[in-house]
Order: structure tokens, then sequence, then C-alpha cells
């Protein structure tokens, strides 16, 4: 440990009135979310390969479940070398890991190379997403941490339609030989602007610096914050307040202590609310033109239908920006699942088309709503400091598993119950949720990083 005096970076950050400066790490994070799209261009990549004889239905299934088991162990693994190696380095080597798998995987001869480099792309983005919602939250005051989040959650979501918006322009005027290899160069050579940047511009986290115990360095990166922020008000800073509760050393965990006692508690509450969104949203993202199709509509409306559904999700994402730090955490969380339970139930009930557009748009909002609410604010925010990302990393793992899992869960509802079945289970596990949120949640809507995370770990509570 640095031989200075603490340097209090929470309750510092906590008072900086909003300024460019914050606008400024928004900014690269955004974009990083926003610039990730390999995992978005999957579907669009295999219809090409599927043109040009490199793969079938069997060898695509392959492609999509290494990439979701690429993510699985980028978010564990990821959040792992995020808490040793802080999260500038994290942002930089795992934006570094995605560069080049995308551009080797642009240049792969055969569908098996191919593969190969997707699985490492999975890891690179697993990663990159668990460091840079989780990482985030450390940089923000926590009167609106919430706001931020969502409004980086908001500006990454978009990376879907831009993408396929992309794809479209592309496609008749590319031959499908190299349009899937221009695919993934768009986004490598984005990132890689991104990586200059964030090299250039992206400071260390003072939180994460103090958290180790590397006070001068995290006063040094602190008070250049400071003095950029009065800069920019052109009004000197107001006073910092400390609260006595306050730690007066730093708590160092390790990864068996997740397992244990509160933290554990943690773990639990993170994992079923990463489950239940990934159930959902898969489900509906990847089933909704079925389910469509199974309630009688013929192909071409489904996808008129489906497509007009999907708008809830921008829209959702921009009005959870508006109202994320004004309802407490634990209500909203609980309140969209009990919501989405109770809707996904009617809408399966309807066979009126009008109705099924109607109730499927504040469907997807609602779903989205919590997309926002679970990925980018709530699950992030609950970890101490020094435990953040393995923490954010391991629910993220877990929630993986379950969109892995969910398919087949699903397409036996589907073949057995039909399209009420489906809603049934998507309800189920939404409710669950709602209740695990209700029992083992904590309220963190303004609360400062600092006082969510003050945990004693399980193993010096024996002392």
């Amino acid at each position: 440990m640095d031989n200075q005096i603490k340097p209090n970076c929470g309750p510092r950050i906590d008072r900086l009135p909003t300024s460019k400066v914050q606008w400024s790490l928004f900014a690269m994070v955004a974009f990083g979310l926003l610039v990730s799209w390999s995992n978005a261009i999957g579907g669009l990549v295999l219809a090409q390969l599927a043109e040009i004889g490199w793969t079938n239905n069997n060898i695509s299934a392959i492609f999509s479940s290494l990439t979701t088991a690429g993510m699985f162990f980028g978010a564990l693994i990821g959040g792992i070398i995020g808490d040793k190696i802080g999260r500038r380095n994290s942002y930089l080597l795992f934006v570094g890991i995605h560069v080049i798998s995308m551009v080797a995987g642009a240049l792969s001869p055969n569908m098996t190379i191919l593969i190969v480099f997707r699985v490492i792309m999975g890891f690179g983005l697993g990663a990159l997403l668990v460091t840079l919602f989780a990482g985030f939250t450390e940089y923000v005051p926590s009167r609106n941490r919430g706001t931020w989040s969502a409004r980086a959650s908001f500006i990454g979501n978009w990376s879907y339609p831009i993408c396929s918006t992309i794809a479209m322009f592309i496609t008749p005027a590319i031959a499908p030989e190299l349009n899937w290899r221009v695919q993934f160069m768009i986004p490598a050579v984005l990132s890689t602007i991104l990586f200059a940047v964030v090299y250039k511009r992206f400071p260390e986290s003072p939180r994460w610096l103090e958290s180790q115990g590397k006070y001068a360095e995290a006063e040094k990166i602190m008070s250049d914050i400071e003095t950029r922020v009065e800069a920019a008000t052109g009004e000197p800073l107001p006073p910092v307040e400390i609260a006595e509760s306050a730690p007066k050393k730093e708590v160092q965990i390790s990864y068996s202590q997740l397992f244990k006692g509160e933290l554990l508690k943690r773990v639990i509450l993170g994992s079923f609310v990463l489950i239940a969104m990934n159930v959902v949203q898969y489900t509906l993202i990847n089933w909704l033109p079925t389910i469509f199709l199974t309630q009688g509509i013929d192909l071409k409306d489904s996808v008129v239908l489906n497509t007009m559904s999907m708008f809830g999700a921008p829209i959702g994402i921009f009005i959870a920006t508006f109202i994320i730090d004004k309802i407490p955490r634990k209500i909203m969380g609980s309140g969209l699942l009990i919501l989405i339970a109770v809707l996904g139930y009617v809408y399966s009930l309807q066979t009126s088309i009008t109705t099924i557009s109607i109730l499927g748009f504040f469907l997807i909002t609602f779903v989205y709503m919590y997309v926002c609410y679970a990925s980018a604010v709530y699950v992030p925010e609950i970890w101490p400091t020094a435990a953040k990302l393995r923490g954010s990393g391991l629910a993220n793992a877990v929630g993986r598993i379950s969109g892995i899992l969910a398919p087949y869960a699903v397409a036996y509802f589907l073949n057995t119950t039909g399209v009420t079945g489906v809603f049934l289970l998507l309800g189920g596990v939404s409710v669950v949720t709602a209740v695990v949120i209700m029992v083992f949640g904590i309220e963190t809507r303004s609360a400062s990083v600092e006082e969510i995370g003050s945990v004693t770990p399980a193993s010096e509570n024996s002392h």
C-alpha cells in the first residue's frame, strides 16, 4: 500500500456536479457498447455463409452455441482479470482481443477456423460487456448513477438496428463470398478507433486504485478529474462529506468469498435477475416470429408484427433512462417482472392481429425496460469495488447458462402446450425472480458505491 493518506475518492466523485468530464467518460463507454456488434451480426453472417455453402443448420447451431459459450467464459474469466488489472487496462485488453479475433475471423479460409475465432470473439465481447457496465458505475456520482448506466445501455442497443441497416445496404452491392468478411471488418475498424481513443483519454478508476491501496495514483487521477470539472463548470467544488462509517482500510476479497455470507446472497440475487432477463429477452427475440406462425398468422404478417413489436426495445430503454433513479430498485425490478408475467399471459390468449401487435409492442417495451434495469444498472452496482467485476461476471455467466438452456424448454412447451405454455414458463421465471428481488434485494438507488459495498467478507466474520 502506498504510504499516503487515504484519498476518499468515492465521496469526492459523488459530490461532483455534472459536466463535460462525465459526458466524455460516458461517450467512451457508450461508443464501446455501440460498436461491439460482433454478436449482433451473427444471424446476418450465417445467412451469407449458407448462401456460399459454408454452413447448414447443424453447423450454424454449433457456431451460435459456441459464441454463447465464449461469452460465458468471457464474463466469468474477464471479471477475474478486470478486478486484478483495473478498469482501463481491462477495457483496452478486451477491445484488443475483440478486434484481433474479428479481423482473423474475416480472413478465415474455412468454417472451422471461423468458429475458433468466433469463440474468441465471444470471450472478448463477454468480458468487455462486464467491464463496461460494472466498471462505469465507479466513475459517476451515486445520485444519478442509474441514469448514466441506462443512457449507456440505450446507445449500446442501437448496435442491432445499425448493423442490420448496414447489412441491408451492402448485401445487394457485395457478393456473399466477401459480404460476411466486410461485416466483421466494419466493427473491427470502429473498435480500433475506440481502442486509440480509450488509450489516450480513458483514466483508471480512482475507486479501483484506492481499493487496491494505490493511494498516490488514485489521488493523482482524482485531483485531475476535480480540476477538469472545476474548469468545465467555472465554479468551486462542493465540500467533501465523508461518512463516519467509512472503512479505515481496504478490504481484499478472494473469489471463494463470493460463495459465502452476504456476498453469496448478492450472487444469488444477481444471477436470478439476469436469468429472468436472458430467458424472457432471448425467447422473445428468437421465437416471436415462430409464435406468431403458431397463432395462425401467415409468414409475411408475422415478420411485420415482429418488426413493429421490436420498436418497443429502444423505446423501453429510453423510458428507463428517465425513471430509473426515481423509483426504488427493488420496486422497479419486481414491478416490471410482474407486469411482464401478466401481460405475457394475456398476450398469449389473443387471436386478433391488431390486439397482438399492440400488446406485443407494450410487452417488448416493458421487457427492455427490465433489460436496461438488470444488465446496465442493478447487477453492476450491487458489488463492492474490490470484487465488482468478478461478482458481476459470475452473475452474467450464470445468466448466460440460462440463455443456452431456455430454447430447449421453449421448444418443448411450444410443441406440447402451445403459445400459452411458453408464456406461462416466462411468467413463472419472472414471478420467481420478482420474489427473489423482494427477499434478497438490496436498495442501491442513490446509495454510494462505498455504502453498497460495505460488506465484510464471510471468512472475516469468524474472527
